[in-house]
């Protein structure tokens, strides 16, 4: 059954709502033009004036949250609308969500305004209003399917190892690797430049800047701004920004993909993400060593009293029978004190049979042991030779990277001479501020290249390699901190240097990594995270700030 349009008004103000999801859909016939023409032309058929338009270009119709509908449908509902009707192209242009099309129509309607589609015109009759519910109906099922596919399609673009579009991250560029029909097939590669700046940050927080211990995410967002380095947009960087920088796997050679739903903004079960192999900017050790790192300084996991307590093996210490940690146990007034399996003590021998040695006794135990099997230069000289002979391997990588970070300086100084010879030859002129603009981003350009290659070379000196001289300096540090000094500042040092002592009743096991002896050994020794603190708040009046 066909209803007829309901009678229109003579003269009636109008108002365009157009909108693009894509840039596909912005070069085909739903471009904002050819809407805006179509709905000129069907306004002036019917005499009505054009007062307002409105136009989102690339954003979704599923959804209302679009800034030129909202000012729309604020015109329209607060006060007296300056229009009669809403014109567009068709309802899908208005919302792709039944229920958010219907709540919408009908707020336009107490306010006195018609929604109109230009190839949709089903009036406001009862029978045209169930047909409009229609309308709505399908086209929010045929978003969701398009979704579906287009979902399905970049999953399996990924699963190839392509990438699927979106900005590439900071030491990452884009080139294309093949062309399936009028689509270009992308990959990742390593932008030189870039990528020199994220192995500086990996250094920061894994070694220091030769001059401290292993800096926090704030104290190595400090250093690189004061010192110039900005992202890719130009900002400073902020802990945000740079947190999540250096937990993204891809650095390490793992780029995630359908990670989030794009709809709802939730996280997807890992089980339905997709690993995209690429070639990696930080090795994966060296990764995974400072993602450990950052969970070990997190206050969350690593409570206060584990830094600033007066027991030196407090939360180094753990039982070899649960895994739990060793706690404090005094007897006889205080005189006597002993490290306790806290399960057990908290929780019974049901929980763990747990064990009591002595504080004195496992403490001189441990430090002997450190002190004798540890802290001698021929010890970390061979558990640390393989290293060594490592380093040689590098050279072919740092190579490469000298031979890419060179290319690019060429190519940002082949083109900052360009333009000066085109001012020379008349063909541009100086005073133009376009130009001026294009020289100072061409030197900023050149300028980084140029820092990111010194210091590919700086790596590649003899003092920033492993030696028997920095062994043995960093051995007479170590045991200079360790064995003396004030307790948290030898937990500290002794922390530095290995991962855990497991208490057994009748071994001790001492647990380290070679990684983390050779970032030391190359900091001679410095400081380990500047020996952690925990600041509290002070008091407002300041009444007990000594």
């Amino acid at each position: 059954m066909k209803t007829a349009p309901a009678e229109q008004p003579v003269a009636s103000r109008a108002a365009l709502y157009m909108r693009v999801s894509t840039g596909r859909q912005a070069e085909s016939d739903l471009s904002i033009p050819d809407q805006r023409r179509q709905a000129t032309a069907f306004c002036k058929a019917r005499g009505w004036e054009v007062v307002n338009e409105f136009v989102d270009a690339g954003l979704s119709g599923t959804t209302d949250n679009r800034p030129e509908l909202q000012r729309l449908l604020d015109l329209a509902t607060n006060g007296a609308p300056p229009f009669d009707v809403v014109v567009v192209h068709s309802l899908s242009r208005f919302m792709r969500d039944a229920f958010l099309q219907e709540m919408h129509v009908r707020r336009l309607a107490k306010a006195g305004v018609r929604l109109v589609s230009m190839t949709q015109d089903v009036g406001d009759d009862p029978v045209g209003v169930m047909v409009r519910q229609v309308f709505a109906l399908f086209d929010e099922y045929q978003s969701n399917e398009i979704r579906k596919h287009v979902s399905r399609s970049m999953n399996e673009n990924a699963r190839q190892g392509f990438w699927n579009g979106a900005a590439p991250p900071f030491g990452y560029t884009t080139v294309v690797v093949g062309q399936r029909g009028a689509r270009f097939k992308k990959k990742l590669a390593i932008d030189p430049v870039e990528a020199e700046t994220v192995r500086l940050m990996f250094r920061l927080l894994t070694e220091g800047d030769g001059t401290t211990g292993p800096m926090g995410v704030k104290a190595a967002v400090c250093w690189l701004n004061e010192r110039g380095y900005r992202t890719r947009g130009g900002a400073r960087w902020g802990i945000g920004p740079l947190y999540n920088l250096i937990s993204n796997t891809v650095y390490k050679g793992e780029a995630v993909f359908n990670r989030m739903d794009s709809k709802t903004r939730k996280p997807k079960p890992v089980s339905e993400h997709i690993i995209v192999p690429v070639d990696p900017i930080i090795d994966p050790a060296v990764f995974d060593a400072l993602q450990a790192q950052m969970r070990e300084r997190n206050p969350k996991v690593l409570p206060p009293r584990v830094v600033t307590g007066p027991i030196l093996l407090t939360g180094i210490a753990t039982c070899a029978s649960c895994g739990g940690g060793m706690t404090i146990r005094t007897g006889k007034s205080g005189r006597y004190r002993y490290y306790v399996c806290a399960a057990a003590a908290q929780k019974g021998k049901t929980a763990c049979a747990g064990r009591s040695v002595p504080m004195d006794r496992l403490d001189n135990a441990v430090m002997d042991r450190v002190s004798d099997e540890l802290l001698m230069p021929d010890r970390v000289a061979d558990m640390l030779r393989g290293l060594m002979d490592r380093q040689t391997k590098r050279d072919e990588d740092y190579g490469n990277r000298l031979t890419a970070l060179r290319g690019k300086l060429s190519e940002a100084e082949g083109r900052l001479t360009r333009l000066y010879q085109a001012i020379e030859n008349g063909i541009a002129d100086p005073n133009d501020p376009t130009l001026k603009d294009r020289i100072a981003a061409v030197k900023t350009e050149r300028d980084i290249a140029q820092a990111a290659f010194d210091r590919a070379v700086a790596e590649m000196r003899p003092e920033a390699r492993i030696t028997e001289e920095k062994i043995a300096s960093f051995v007479g540090t170590m045991r200079d901190n360790v064995l003396s000094g004030d307790t948290p500042f030898r937990r500290a040092w002794l922390r530095a240097v290995i991962d855990g002592v497991e208490v057994d009743d009748r071994e001790i096991h001492i647990h380290g990594r070679r990684t983390v002896l050779e970032r030391l050994v190359m900091g001679g020794g410095a400081t380990p995270a500047g020996v952690p603190s925990f600041v509290r708040k002070w008091r407002t009046r300041h009444d007990s700030n000594v």
